[in-house]
């Protein structure tokens, strides 16, 4: 009898033990994610932030994209590609920043991670490209409170890399909604950079990877 006793009490303590660890797992957490602008010359489009379900992610190499997404990284329209997260059931919570982030510069969007969204990704144009991108791709958010990471550039594979001023977006261009799709790539790759074959000048233009520092930083306990 005292062995039964004994073995209740144990699983009791046990239970005790594991309900709120496991309750606590499972918490909605609020993050600051900060992006830094990595390169010289290139700006990069308003950056869209978002949580997300694993194997959700807002684009993954290898694949190809859809409108909402080489609207993004043609023209550096965040709007098509926010709203179409914002209704993907999948889908969290999603952050885009008001304003285009110079080189060398930093800012600061918040979402929140709620059960089962525990992935985050971003992405922004670097828009002296034809359809390049900076991009985290479904990075989890378990581990350090802070978490640092560096991301290279990607090609959207939309737009062929003609670097010709009439089909570019970004200063000395000025092109929006122009696309030249003979010779696009049809799938997301890392991005070959501004090799000098049309009319943007690599010297000024071009980057090393990684171009974005992205700091994870969650603020609550």
């Amino acid at each position: 009898m005292r062995t039964c006793n004994r073995a209740v009490v144990l699983a009791a303590l046990i239970l005790c033990l594991i309900v709120p660890a496991a309750a606590h797992a499972q918490q909605s957490h609020t993050y600051r994610v900060t992006i830094t602008n990595l390169t010289q010359h290139q700006i990069f489009s308003s950056p869209i932030v978002a949580t997300h379900t694993p194997g959700t992610g807002i684009f993954h190499v290898g694949q190809t994209v859809d409108e909402p997404f080489w609207l993004m990284a043609e023209d550096g329209e965040a709007a098509p590609l926010a709203t179409k997260l914002e209704a993907d059931p999948r889908v969290g919570d999603v952050a885009v920043s008001p304003v285009f982030l110079m080189p060398g510069k930093s800012i600061t969007l918040t979402v929140v991670s709620t059960p089962p969204f525990f992935r985050l990704s971003a992405v922004g144009m670097l828009v002296t490209t034809n359809d390049s991108f900076f991009g985290l791709d479904s990075y989890p958010l378990t581990g350090p409170w802070l978490q640092r990471v560096n991301v290279p550039a990607f090609d959207a594979g939309t737009e062929a890399n003609n670097e010709d001023c009439a089909y570019v977006p970004g200063p000395p261009c000025g092109n929006l909604h122009q696309r030249a799709t003979d010779g696009a790539e049809g799938f997301v790759s890392v991005s070959p950079g501004i090799k000098g074959t049309g009319d943007l000048d690599p010297a000024t233009f071009d980057w090393r990877n990684p171009v974005a520092q992205i700091k994870i930083v969650r603020v609550d306990n």
